[in-house]
């Protein structure tokens, strides 16, 4: 038993020290939902600088829209008034203001797609963070009773013989047998108690009262044959006889 309890011991220490060095699951996931809302509040970030470029893009598309339509209403004046240079050279700058308005809407598009990315991606991690959330209280729950059972277990496992509980049942097995001595104690008083508590001593009492009646018989028929002579008169027998008497207690 010494032997199966020093293994069990070095087991057991063996596996707590396993034990402490594994992460604490709450704190790592506890991590990792603030590592998670951390990248979704980034995310965010993004997100709205994404959009406030594309609506600054659009507003300088609008205004070169705007000033395309200006050269062009130029160029028909100056076609009114036969001035066709005029009119050639507010048509090219209105071509300036067409290409930059194409090249507007192409980053317009492209920041679209950008934005488009974005809110799927904002959305996911929301989701993804709800669901981190309550698995989370799920696990932590799981984590805290499990250690509980683990601190329960060894305190009712006694492997070092040192517990309370240990303490307990050794205290019983003592009291027991402090009460079965006292049973055997109190059942050989009993039997001293009794008459003749040593068999020895009865059966020789037995034994001298056998002689005792043996002699009383033999002295009676010694008695009984000399009866038909006449009894002396002696009083010094008499005198004895009383004597006998009252040694035996029968005056």
């Amino acid at each position: 038993m010494n032997l199966f309890d020093r293994f069990t011991r070095v087991a057991k220490s063996n596996l707590n020290n396993l034990v402490k060095s594994l992460e604490d699951p709450e704190k790592v996931m506890n991590q990792a939902v603030e590592d998670m809302q951390a990248d979704l509040v980034k995310v965010r970030q993004s997100y709205a600088e994404v959009t406030a470029t594309q609506r600054r893009l659009l507003k300088q598309k609008e205004q070169a829209e705007a000033l395309a339509n200006d050269w062009y209403q130029r160029a028909q004046l100056a076609l009114q008034k036969n001035e066709d240079g005029l009119a050639k050279e507010a048509l090219t700058r209105r071509q300036q203001q067409m290409e930059t308005v194409q090249g507007l809407q192409q980053q317009v598009d492209a920041q679209t797609s950008s934005i488009d990315q974005l809110y799927n991606s904002m959305q996911m991690l929301e989701s993804k963070i709800m669901e981190a959330k309550a698995k989370k209280d799920q696990m932590i729950a799981r984590a805290r009773t499990a250690q509980s059972t683990q601190k329960v277990n060894d305190m009712l496992s006694g492997v070092t013989g040192k517990t309370s509980m240990d303490a307990f049942t050794r205290m019983e097995e003592k009291v027991e047998a402090l009460e079965a001595s006292a049973e055997v104690s109190a059942e050989m008083g009993q039997l001293n108690a009794l008459p003749g508590g040593d068999i020895e001593k009865e059966f020789k009492m037995l034994e001298a009262g056998s002689a005792v009646d043996e002699e009383l018989k033999r002295m009676k028929g010694l008695l009984g044959e000399s009866s038909s002579a006449p009894p002396p008169s002696d009083s010094g027998v008499d005198e004895e006889l009383e004597k006998l008497k009252r040694d035996a207690g029968l005056l």
